[in-house]
């Protein structure tokens, strides 16, 4: 992967890498959470890791379509983000300038 590109599969869906992740971190908080504090709710409520199986599924689609969906709506802006990211190992103060831009081509929201 080159410092300003998000990997994608074979269908170019983004692949949830560390650097695509981080990037993405403000987005998932918002737009997952739900998901995320049912499944935390489920393991605090259970430690049995079958029980909340179907919630970690819910946390993962969840991530993957706001990533699929983010990388439609503003793939350059995601690309030269991650891609920062990736090249700098995840230290967001060495990719202020590409998370600004990514966050006004894509807005965190609900």
């Amino acid at each position: 992967m080159s410092a300003s590109s998000t990997p994608v599969d074979a269908s170019g869906e983004p692949i949830p890498t560390s650097s695509v992740l981080m990037a993405a971190s403000k987005h998932i908080a918002v737009r997952c959470r739900p998901e995320n504090v049912a499944f935390l709710n489920c393991k605090k409520k259970d430690p049995n890791p079958d029980k909340c199986l179907e919630k970690g599924r819910q946390v993962t689609r969840c991530v993957l379509s706001l990533l699929k969906e983010l990388h439609q709506k503003c793939p350059k802006e995601m690309d030269a983000y991650a891609g920062c990211m990736y090249y700098f190992t995840n230290e967001f103060d060495f990719c202020r300038k590409e998370q600004q831009a990514f966050e006004e081509a894509c807005p965190i929201s609900e």
